[in-house]
């Protein structure tokens, strides 16, 4: 079992490895200043190099509303139930329910390695698949894109490529039958049903007429792809199982069980931003919209729920206007900005939103 194990630590090094060298690497520079607009009239301001104000512009990207989007006349596509998912999940949640049980006889470290693990995973869905490559709202250096990569595939759920796009399609198409998990059919749809089903024929067809260059031109985005299988074996399951096991003298079983349980937490997680958050919670921003801000999946998702802020203004790196408070993403973020390995960050100007928050939120707090 230990030579196994070591075989494995080498295939790690070696995918890793292999991943540096067939990347041509990519550092950014970032200008001093940034256009903001105050008052109507467009000037220069010093910020810091690796922020970047946004007012009412900013380079084009398919993640906006579309509004002339209608929905087809007539009787919805029939329901395609794709079972090989539905046994999958019921078998998975059923194992991560069991594993509770084993929760008081796991060693303390294993404990904080799941904890660790769950952070990591979520990261490489927070600050990668969702903040840098759906929305490129900053720019990461090549070591810090394959480090989102490798935790991204620790998360398991789609590759960066396939996330990113389903992603840009529900921001264009919210709510709407071309949004992957319409919130409008439903908690229990937009939660986990729409992985139990076929796609709506408005999902495809307006994932294929996206533009996803930025994404193809990527090299660390679509070596994940080409490699997604193996690297979720590696990082999602057999890495996360074997090091308690290893290092400090686990049960297997216990091991295994738990790394089930933190990764069905984690999948359980991001989720909430898609059912939670667009249903429970208030609106400041944008009362038009379902999105809502809720502080519970804030906590859960490492600072995903400032969902109505998100959705009013996708481009902002911190998805919220308090910055990192509350948001773990945004300050893992600005810890790679203060190391060099991020810039970039886009924001939205104060009075942007708070023109916003009078022109069309709910009233129901102030600007931070």
């Amino acid at each position: 079992m230990l030579l196994v194990f070591r075989q494995d630590s080498t295939l790690c090094v070696i995918l890793v490895v292999f991943f540096i060298c067939q990347i041509t690497p990519e550092f950014s520079t970032m200008p001093a200043f940034a256009h903001i607009t105050q008052n109507g009239v467009a000037h220069s301001e010093k910020v810091h190099p690796a922020y970047e104000h946004v007012g009412s512009g900013r380079e084009t990207i398919d993640d906006m509303f579309d509004d002339t989007y209608r929905e087809k006349e007539g009787p919805k596509p029939a329901t395609r139930y794709v079972w090989r998912n539905i046994i999958l999940m019921f078998l998975l949640h059923s194992a991560a329910l069991y594993a509770i049980g084993f929760i008081p006889s796991a060693k303390p470290l294993t404990l904080v390695w799941a904890v660790l693990c769950f952070i990591l995973g979520g990261l490489g869905v927070t600050a990668g698949a969702h903040r840098l490559w759906s929305h490129r709202s900053y720019k990461a250096t090549l070591p810090l894109r394959i480090f989102l990569a490798i935790v991204n595939s620790m998360a398991f759920q789609n590759d960066i490529y396939e996330w990113a796009r389903d992603h840009r399609v529900h921001h264009k198409f919210s709510e709407t039958d071309a949004d992957p998990h319409n919130a409008s059919r439903g908690f229990f749809f937009a939660h986990i049903g729409w992985l139990l089903v076929r796609k709506h024929p408005d999902v495809i067809e307006k994932g294929q007429k996206l533009d996803l260059s930025d994404l193809k031109a990527d090299q660390v985005v679509m070596f994940q792809r080409r490699h997604y299988k193996t690297s979720v074996v590696l990082l999602c399951f057999m890495f996360p199982s074997l090091v308690p096991w290893y290092y400090w003298g686990e049960t297997f079983l216990n091991s295994f069980l738990l790394n089930i349980l933190r990764y069905v937490v984690v999948l359980n997680a991001s989720w909430l931003v898609n059912s939670v958050a667009h249903m429970y919670g208030n609106r400041p921003y944008d009362r038009h919209i379902n999105p809502r801000e809720n502080h519970f999946v804030v906590f859960g998702a490492l600072g995903e729920g400032f969902h109505n802020y998100h959705h009013t203004f996708p481009f902002d790196y911190s998805t919220s206007e308090y910055g990192w408070r509350w948001n773990f993403t945004t300050g893992f973020i600005d810890l790679m900005c203060y190391l060099g390995l991020a810039s970039d960050c886009k924001r939205v100007a104060k009075e942007t939103i708070l023109a916003r928050k009078i022109r069309n939120g709910d009233g129901s707090h102030k600007t931070g």
